[in-house]
């Protein structure tokens, strides 16, 4: 019985001590991951703002140049159209 149960412990050692050493591989392999990580992800990152900003300088480039016009013909017209209503409509009388 004594020879099983140091047999036991023998065994349960030898585990731990793999564990142990799998368990440093693992930190190792999980410092590369990290790594790799922030290497690739901050160009992405960097790209991504890049890009934001010509879609915020597009938008205003675009509402200055076509948006803001068109909304001012749309005014005028608007405002044409009621007064030859308003006109319109008088003579009718």
């Amino acid at each position: 019985m004594a020879t099983a149960r140091d047999v036991a412990i023998i065994v349960l050692a030898l585990e731990s001590i793999l564990v142990g050493i799998l368990l440093i591989f693992l930190i190792f392999q999980l410092q590369g991951l990290i790594r790799l990580l922030r290497e690739e992800i901050q160009p992405i990152l960097d790209s991504i703002n890049e890009t934001a900003s010509t879609v915020r300088g597009t938008t205003a480039f675009v509402s200055d140049t076509v948006v803001s016009p068109m909304m001012r013909i749309a005014g005028i017209i608007s405002a044409l159209r009621r007064i030859i209503d308003v006109l319109t409509r008088r003579r009718a009388r």
